[in-house]
């Protein structure tokens, strides 16, 4: 199993940073380039930008965590802040936000959130054997541009979003 982690402070720049890192990671695994690859990537910048904005407080810092053992992609963003995300509720067509966590379900095969001492820790499995999506990729996420297809999306996954150990250990619904 292969394993690479980092701590970026909070401040913007820190979200390209953590993107380039994780694309370094998928060059080491071939994944780099692949339409798999390109949704960890919108995962990690999603997961980073919700640590800073919600979860890291002043003069504190995320750490970015990614594994591999050729068959799973687990990434996690470990933050310091309280509170569970959730997929938001309906978010408006013209609204800039509220959609990150969305876009985490819909790419990733499951995602989830477990305490930590001080924080807590998101995170995305993606399957990864061959390159291949097994996801709902990106199709599913051109839907998001109208108000019935995010509605739809949503519904979809309502009920597939996990809370609880990535190994499957004591896994519990969101909703």
């Amino acid at each position: 199993m292969n394993l690479s982690e980092k701590f970026f402070r909070r401040e913007r720049r820190s979200v390209p940073a953590a993107r380039d890192f994780a694309h370094a990671f998928l060059t080491a695994w071939g994944l780099a380039g692949t339409s798999r690859g390109a949704d960890v990537l919108l995962c990690v910048s999603e997961l980073a930008t919700n640590a800073l904005v919600h979860g890291v407080p002043p003069g504190r810092q995320f750490r970015l965590v990614l594994r591999c053992d050729g068959r799973v992609l687990h990434a996690e963003v470990h933050d310091s802040g309280g509170g569970v995300p959730r997929v938001g509720d309906h978010p408006g067509g013209t609204d800039e936000g509220g959609r990150g966590l969305l876009l985490v379900a819909a790419l990733s095969d499951k995602w989830g959130v477990r305490e930590r001492d001080f924080g807590k820790v998101v995170w995305a499995e993606f399957g990864c054997e061959g390159g291949g999506a097994s996801g709902l990729g990106l199709g599913a996420v051109h839907e998001l541009r109208g108000e019935q297809g995010s509605v739809g999306l949503e519904d979809q996954l309502r009920g597939e979003l996990v809370h609880g150990d990535p190994s499957g250990d004591q896994v519990e619904s969101l909703q």
